[in-house]
């Protein structure tokens, strides 16, 4: 869309409200409210903000800042009822500063600069993500509980999937913003749900990841339910993940495809494939970038903990589902639905590249269930893990000046900072498991 379409569809739609959207650096998505009136004013790049009320962007004595939307992301949303009068659409920002240039700590700038990077080289990055999240009850005061109102598994159906009909209408919701869907469904875990949508070029995938968020959290809401993507915010089950399905096109052919090659991979692919392993440990930090994530990143639970790749089994960090031709792609599995999705594919993007570049060969692929394995035959395979914990996991992105260049010296240390703030946060309090544990025995 353009300028002009998209004043027409209001106009014609009598959208009143105009959400512009844009996030932070931890991938909270923030809105500022505009009526139709001021529209073509934020279209022309002349609305701004105060950037220093935002995480990680600028500090008081410089924070005027401007939105610019992306006329491509226009919509209007569908939960604002019949009365047309109350239509609210959203638009997703581009940030600038005040000397009109590309603000650097914009997440959505910082993937923009390394797809750049990849155009530059002949390349198109395709995404599609399989996001995961709870469906949990409210209490009597409208507050979330770890309540799940089913005990379903994976594959289930109703009656034991009770949360199909919300399931349903996410799926509904979505479709109707112009999402293509590919598949829904419970999950492993009691209460846990997935719903697959249509690869995309980078940018609009995770432009799609943040709108995704929103609606479904919206829809449970009108459910009476409480979604969330917190990782593992139960002991004992499975965690959510938000497993990324990644390939690179030059024009209309897929790079990571060779018909020559015995398993038909190309070796771009595999160079791709070696580049983000030699990175994994950073770009964890970022895909899985809260203290909980690493709750999930534990052996038993089908998620990730070692890096390495595989041609079929599911224990790798990396798995390379079997279809061929233009579907030909890799599934990196450690990314959980916390991430800031424009961090998380630039970084991911940036290590793929790299590879290219240098033209890393990946370790032999391992076939058999790492989970399975001891110590000394890990390490007889060169088969490292990733990072235990969160401050682990920053540490490893302190000393990697390649994913730090993908995000860029801006968003890096005041990401860093966040999250150092996050850990020693969590560090310094007490928990239920250690009163159970010690207040009696000591």
């Amino acid at each position: 869309m353009d300028k002009e379409s998209i004043l027409r569809t209001v106009a014609e739609n009598d959208v009143k409200f105009i959400r512009l959207q844009f996030t932070d650096i931890l991938g909270v998505m923030k809105s500022i409210s505009i009526t139709s009136d001021q529209l073509e004013k934020a279209l022309d790049g002349e609305l701004m903000f105060d950037g220093s009320s935002i995480e990680g962007f600028v500090r008081i004595e410089e924070s005027d800042m401007y939105l610019r939307p992306d006329p491509n992301t226009f919509l209007i949303l569908p939960w604002n009822g019949t009365n047309s009068s109350s239509k609210t659409a959203r638009l997703i920002c581009d940030i600038y500063d005040s000397n009109n240039q590309p603000f650097a700590g914009s997440p959505r700038y910082a993937l923009q600069r390394v797809l750049q990077e990849a155009r530059e080289m002949g390349y198109t990055m395709y995404v599609g993500p399989e996001p995961e999240f709870f469906l949990f009850q409210l209490d009597e005061k409208g507050a979330p509980t770890l309540e799940t109102n089913d005990k379903a598994g994976y594959f289930d159906l109703p009656p034991v999937d009770k949360g199909e009909e919300a399931r349903r209408d996410m799926v509904q919701t979505l479709q109707s913003m112009g999402f293509e869907i590919e598949a829904s469904h419970h999950e492993v875990a009691p209460g846990q749900h997935e719903i697959d949508f249509k690869y995309q070029e980078a940018l609009a995938t995770a432009d799609s990841i943040v709108t995704f968020r929103i609606v479904v959290r919206t829809v449970a809401q009108q459910h009476g339910l409480h979604a969330t993507f917190m990782p593992k915010p139960i002991y004992g089950i499975a965690g959510s993940g938000m497993h990324l399905h990644i390939s690179l096109f030059k024009g209309k052919e897929n790079a990571f495809y060779d018909p020559a090659a015995e398993d038909g991979l190309s070796k771009e692919c595999l160079n791709f494939i070696a580049g983000v392993l030699k990175h994994a440990r950073a770009i964890c930090a970022i895909t899985s970038p809260t203290v909980n994530s690493y709750k999930r990143l534990v052996p038993g639970y089908e998620a990730p903990v070692y890096i390495a790749w595989s041609h079929r089994n599911r224990s790798p960090l990396i798995r390379i589902p079997a279809r061929r031709g233009t579907g030909t792609r890799i599934e990196l599995r450690n990314p959980d639905p916390t991430c800031n999705p424009y961090l998380g594919l630039a970084v991911v993007l940036k290590a793929g590249l790299d590879g290219i570049r240098q033209n890393l060969k990946p370790l032999a692929a391992v076939e058999q269930n790492i989970y399975e394995m001891d110590l000394a035959t890990r390490k007889m395979n060169n088969i490292e893990s990733l990072p235990e914990n969160l401050y682990e996991a920053i540490n490893e992105l302190r000393q990697d000046k390649l994913i730090q260049e993908a995000l860029g010296e801006h968003i890096y240390s005041r990401f860093v900072l966040a999250k150092i703030r996050e850990w020693e946060n969590y560090s310094s309090r007490v928990y239920d498991w250690e009163i159970d544990e010690y207040l009696e025995k000591f």
